[in-house]
């Protein structure tokens, strides 16, 4: 018992998460206005719980980057876990990352996905990733449906894109693939799985994108806080209600429990992860 304590206190003070209950916080250095916190909750499903988090500020020569991400992962836990540990790193190693920080997103998206099917087994992951520059700019990218949201001066706005199979049939039929409906379910790729993108799934990778949506967002006086978080949260809540529900929260922890808990109330039964950064 006391090895499982030091474990969690050792992942919340480098900002990971993946048990079952899971939580943590943390600031920024170089702005006292800005800080962070994660929750993640384990869901009604007999699997381990397969949502892995990181949240943590990072210096890197005289820049900070506050690097924020959810990866969701399906069928198993390695590869979350991998991209948990590998992404960020594979982003901030391409050559033009300070000065294009788009191109060098997209590219590392791609190379760590090329990866993950050399060298994983079965089963995938979707991902949302943020990285603060300086506490000025917010890159943001996403493959599957894992949601990005930004509060400014009250309004929610999606920084991230769902890759519903609805949306991307064209592109996935013209690959060989088909996409499903079946009575009482939601569209899937060849009849397997509800996002149009994903990290791994070797199997369907012919009608699989792991082409990320990157967005840039400059963090003005009017930015409040985002929210990062899986499709356990945003099955049973909009954006504006999400935004809503903890706009007079300050403590970002707290807002990330107050989110997971909410959706918990509204019968998510999926496993629930959660990062606020408050500006």
């Amino acid at each position: 018992m006391i090895g499982k304590e030091i474990l969690h206190k050792m992942k919340e003070k480098v900002g990971l998460g993946s048990s079952d209950t899971d939580s943590g916080k943390g600031k920024s250095k170089m702005s006292k206005n800005i800080t962070h916190g994660f929750h993640l909750v384990k869901g009604k499903s007999h699997l381990a719980m397969e949502d892995y988090v990181v949240a943590q500020f990072k210096q890197v020569d005289d820049n900070e980057l506050g690097l924020f991400a959810i990866f969701d992962g399906h069928l198993s836990q390695d590869i979350p876990n991998y991209l948990q540990s590998h992404l960020f790193d594979n982003i901030l190693k391409e050559h033009d990352f300070w000065t294009e920080p788009e191109n060098a997103v997209r590219r590392a998206y791609h190379r760590t996905d090329d990866k993950i099917l050399e060298d994983l087994g079965k089963g995938g992951s979707t991902a949302v990733t943020a990285i603060l520059i300086n506490c000025q700019k917010l890159v943001v990218a996403n493959i599957g449906d894992s949601r990005a949201v930004i509060c400014k001066n009250g309004v929610a706005k999606q920084l991230s894109v769902d890759h519903e199979p609805s949306m991307e049939r064209e592109r996935i039929e013209n690959s060989g693939g088909f996409v499903s409906k079946f009575p009482g379910d939601v569209p899937r790729v060849d009849g397997q799985l509800a996002v149009a993108r994903a990290f791994g799934d070797k199997s369907l990778k012919k009608h699989l994108s792991s082409e990320p949506d990157v967005t840039v967002e400059m963090i003005d006086d009017d930015a409040e806080f985002v929210i990062l978080a899986s499709d356990g949260l945003w099955k049973v809540m909009s954006n504006q209600e999400a935004v809503d529900s903890i706009r007079q929260i300050k403590d970002a922890r707290s807002a990330a429990r107050h989110l997971t808990e909410e959706a918990l109330n509204r019968k998510s039964s999926d496993d629930i992860s959660c990062i606020v950064v408050r500006f």
